[in-house]
């Protein structure tokens, strides 16, 4: 498989989609999510897991909220992962992602997720480059245990151009609506836009048994439209039936 380059890879929709007609593909792809998403709970033999990953400011909160939000609560789950604790830091760096994995039956969104500890980590030089790959190995290990275990795996990358990301990161500030989101740390990070594809690009080559997806996601419309149809593909492709009477 070609590796994966973020720089050859647009940002932006395709030159004469219809914004319109797409998000009324997406519409039609939520609706029938909700009954897929009801089958998955009832036959209770599946799990999903969503990982969402981007630089600040990739939108995974408006796609948790726009797409993912649309179902029963009952059978979705999401969990960000912040700074690890002192408890967490105790432990493998995997220890705190292990005990969010979905149980049959569920949909578990990671915003943010166990990549977090092969990228900031690393881009702020808090592993070594052999610690990084020895990581980037147990990950591989630890998403095929989930395979096996019936957990289906969609990793999404939010993929946004450094534009869009300064245009966002200032309604931060100047949108009170959004103010709430605004940190300052978020202007010092984006200065390390250069390392951070350099690590991105180094898991998508060595974690890639799962394979990524790459959203462009300057234009949140085709961002949901792409989840909301990867998604749909997975679970129609299981085969789904609903259980019959208990005896």
């Amino acid at each position: 498989m070609p590796a994966i380059r973020l720089d050859k890879i647009s940002t932006r929709a395709p030159k004469g989609l219809s914004k319109d007609k797409t998000k009324k593909k997406t519409e039609q792809l939520l609706s029938e999510l909700d009954d897929l998403q009801n089958l998955l709970y009832a036959e209770s033999k599946h799990s999903i897991l969503i990982v969402l990953q981007a630089l600040d400011a990739g939108g995974k909160d408006g796609l948790v909220r726009n797409v993912f939000g649309k179902f029963n609560p009952q059978g979705v789950l999401v969990q960000s992962f912040k700074v690890p604790t002192a408890e967490e830091l105790s432990h493998d760096f995997l220890w705190r992602i292990h005990k969010h994995t979905p149980a049959k039956g569920y949909i578990q969104v990671f915003n943010r997720s166990h990549y977090e500890d092969i990228l900031v980590t690393r881009v702020h030089k808090l592993i070594d480059d052999e610690t990084a790959m020895e990581r980037m190995q147990a990950i591989n290990h630890f998403e095929k245990l989930l395979e096996q275990n019936n957990t289906h795996i969609l990793k999404f990358y939010l993929h946004v151009s450094p534009e869009e990301q300064e245009k966002r990161l200032m309604e931060r500030i100047k949108d009170p609506r959004k103010q709430w989101k605004y940190n300052e740390n978020d202007f010092t990070e984006r200065k390390l836009w250069k390392e951070y594809m350099g690590a991105y690009h180094d898991a998508f080559k060595h974690c890639n048994d799962v394979p990524w997806n790459i959203l462009p996601s300057d234009q949140n419309w085709y961002k949901e439209y792409l989840a909301a149809h990867a998604l749909h593909a997975l679970l129609k492709n299981l085969n789904m039936q609903y259980p019959g009477i208990k005896k």
